[in-house]
């Protein structure tokens, strides 16, 4: 019997060469990968409202003393809605930023919110609208560090117009939060 030796192909060759090399007794030289110096990164998910001034402080003896005359110098600001809409929309953070200032300098002023809506829908659809208006004007000034124990809420739905046209104009001041000083 005879044997014949035929050559390896190219790869075999290279394949073997590795393997001698990597069954060697040396071990590699490890490296260590320098410790991370990067900085966590901030996602922010929503641009901070641009500050707004604050309301002229009204020093607390300045006060009227009249809860009516407080809600006639008009020192809280309503805020308005899309149709359908209970959003805090951009503009109107400026507003509650406002009121949010003055309610923080005033500590003893107790005010009530008040949900409304335009006169179309349901009455039920736009009381439960009412109160989800109130509800977002609420949360957005405890976010901005009101003490909202100081507020109660209630929607009128579409029973109180501000506007008593029938068309968009009125309709647009009628989608609101008003707010009502209820106690110095």
């Amino acid at each position: 019997m005879s044997l014949r030796f035929r050559p390896l192909p190219a790869g075999a060759l290279a394949a073997g060469a590795l393997l001698v090399a990597a069954c060697s007794s040396t071990p590699p030289a490890q490296t260590v990968a320098p410790a991370s110096t990067a900085t966590p990164m901030v996602v922010t998910l929503e641009p901070a409202p641009a500050p707004t001034p604050a309301p002229p402080r009204v020093a607390e003896d300045v006060l009227p003393s009249s809860v009516d005359e407080i809600n006639r110098r008009g020192y809280l600001k309503d805020v308005f809605f899309t149709l359908d809409g209970y959003a805090i929309e951009p503009a109107q953070r400026d507003a509650l930023a406002g009121d949010g200032a003055w309610l923080k300098a005033h500590p003893t002023v107790r005010a009530t919110i008040e949900g409304h809506c335009d006169e179309r829908g349901t009455a039920a659809y736009n009381m439960a609208l009412g109160d989800r208006r109130t509800t977002a004007a609420r949360e957005y000034l405890a976010s901005l560090g009101v003490d909202v124990s100081h507020l109660k809420t209630i929607s009128y739905g579409k029973e109180r117009p501000f506007a008593t046209a029938h068309d968009e104009a009125a309709w647009s001041q009628n989608r609101r939060a008003h707010f009502v000083v209820t106690a110095r």
